[in-house]
């Protein structure tokens, strides 16, 4: 309900200096007065650590008058949290969705005959809450600029009230101004002008116009961090974009014609709103570059792997990603892939597909990330993984095959093998460690392969077919093995008993 300090340090500072609304209930007593209450004076709380850094890089918020300036500014902050305390907490959002389909259901005229009025009221009520708090989080991260202003005012030794008048009329002309540039921007390209880049960053723009679909030229398109909520269906016609950057904006959704775009190699949708990715998503082939963070995914498109065979770098971390799909494993050009801060419980079992990934984050999955696959040893061109903050308890044995791993973080994990002692000395360390489990492992199975081929067949046990297979096992193991029982020093000359005839 408060505004987090690591996302609002300067509201969250003003906000808990704000006097509190409840009084002490007068305790009955001989020495009470009720024309002349005791005066309350509340409990000191104790500056967090970063209230001391916050006052330290603003110093300024030390002064009464400085700090009585910013309390007015956020009296709307204010009463907003009294409101929604009164309404209650933020619903789940699987709740949210659930209610918001028996909403749009029934104003189809097709909700289910088992949804009673009762039920109905009650999903309208969920939504107008989460509805209440999405205006709360927009209205909390406006105060927090406000803030800013006022103190920066403040300091400059000007008048608060004339400062905040300046700001209102420099808006308005902005927002004059970025309206002319759409303008003139659609001018050039409605008089056949080329028109290949569209660069409005940081521009407080909040609707796209349609007639953007129609500049058939543009191969990059730029409006991030602006205050979009919207992408008009027309942007399917950009045959020719090959970026298309919608970051820090407020979108909840993306139109289905993005999949149109089969010429886009970079999209950038991060720090939206997004719940889902349009199954269309996994048109869009040429994508080099996907950057779907900080939303808040649940999934991710079916089919998105089987379509997207050009995917270099994949970031869909700090979302709810509960697991990835099966198809993500065809990717076969994928470079990296970021997923860490999610709710994964796992990796799809043929994630060793991925021939090309060097780069792997799946840090910060806490409680739900338990165990890797086996065939994460056959991410041979692995150099960097991130592991920690997890509940992995083991690596598989496989992990011994990643030797071109530079880079590991198993930090925060209740691992027992390899040991904490080895883990400590690196990554070099695990890798030896894992790397001898691995042809221990190899060993054992080729022992137990000989007693059941000897157990069938008295001749398979005859020193030459002993012989014979053993050099074909040893040929399969290659230089692992030599390298192994070598202390890691290889021999380029044949043993020359294998030479000898039997």
């Amino acid at each position: 309900m408060d505004p987090a300090p690591q996302s609002h340090p300067i509201l969250s500072y003003v906000l808990s200096r704000l006097p509190t609304l409840s009084k002490p209930r007068p305790t009955a007593g001989a020495d009470f007065d009720i024309e002349q209450p005791p005066v309350h004076t509340p409990s000191p709380r104790s500056p967090s650590v970063g209230e001391f850094e916050l006052v330290e890089r603003m110093p300024g918020l030390r002064h009464a008058s400085v700090l009585h300036a910013m309390t007015r500014a956020v009296a709307d902050v204010s009463a907003a949290r009294s409101a929604l305390q009164e309404l209650g907490p933020r619903p789940d959002h699987e709740l949210v969705d659930s209610s918001r389909a028996v909403v749009a259901a029934a104003a189809a005229g097709d909700v289910a005959p088992r949804v009673t009025e009762e039920d109905l009221e009650a999903c309208r009520t969920v939504v107008r809450l989460e509805e209440a708090h999405e205006t709360y989080e927009a209205l909390l991260h406006e105060a927090e600029g406000r803030l800013e202003k006022v103190y920066r005012s403040a300091m400059e030794g000007r008048d608060l009230e004339e400062a905040e008048g300046k700001d209102e009329s420099a808006a308005g002309d902005e927002g004059v101004a970025v309206q002319e540039e759409v303008v003139a921007v659609l001018k050039q390209a409605q008089e056949g002008k080329p028109v290949e880049s569209v660069l409005l960053v940081d521009r407080q723009l909040r609707y796209l116009p349609e007639a953007f679909g129609r500049i058939l030229g543009l191969r990059v398109l730029d409006v991030s961090h602006n205050q979009l909520q919207v992408i008009p269906d027309a942007i399917g016609g950009l045959e020719h974009l090959e970026e298309l950057r919608l970051a820090s904006n407020a979108l909840v959704s993306l139109p289905d014609t993005v999949g149109f775009l089969s010429n886009l190699k970079i999209l950038n949708v991060s720090t939206n709103k997004l719940r889902t990715l349009p199954d269309s998503i996994s048109k869009c082939r040429s994508l080099v570059e996907l950057d779907a963070s900080y939303n808040g995914l649940t999934y991710l498109p079916t089919n998105i792997g089987y379509e997207l065979i050009n995917l270099r770098k994949l970031w869909v971390h700090m979302n709810k990603l509960r697991s990835l799909p099966s198809s993500i494993c065809e990717m076969q050009s994928l470079y990296l892939l970021d997923a860490h801060f999610n709710e994964l419980c796992g990796l799809p079992s043929a994630i060793g597909k991925l021939s090309s990934l060097e780069i792997l984050d799946l840090s910060s999955n806490f409680s739900d990330m338990k165990e890797l696959p086996f065939s994460f040893g056959d991410l041979l061109n692995l150099r960097e993984v991130d592991l920690s903050n997890n509940q992995i308890h083991a690596l598989p044995d496989s992990f011994g095959r990643l030797d071109k791993l530079e880079k590991l973080n198993l930090e925060q994990n209740p691992l027992s093998m390899p040991p904490a002692e080895v883990v400590k000395e690196g990554v070099d360390a695990v890798k030896e460690y894992m790397s001898k489990r691995w042809l221990d492992a190899l060993l054992e199975e080729e022992q137990r392969s000989m007693a059941a081929a000897a157990a069938e067949s008295p001749q398979a046990s005859t020193p030459k077919a002993w012989l014979a297979r053993s050099v074909s096992w040893v040929s399969d193991v290659g230089g692992s093995l030599v390298g192994y029982v070598s202390g890691g020093q290889t021999k380029s000359e044949k043993d020359s008993i294998l030479d000898q005839q039997f």
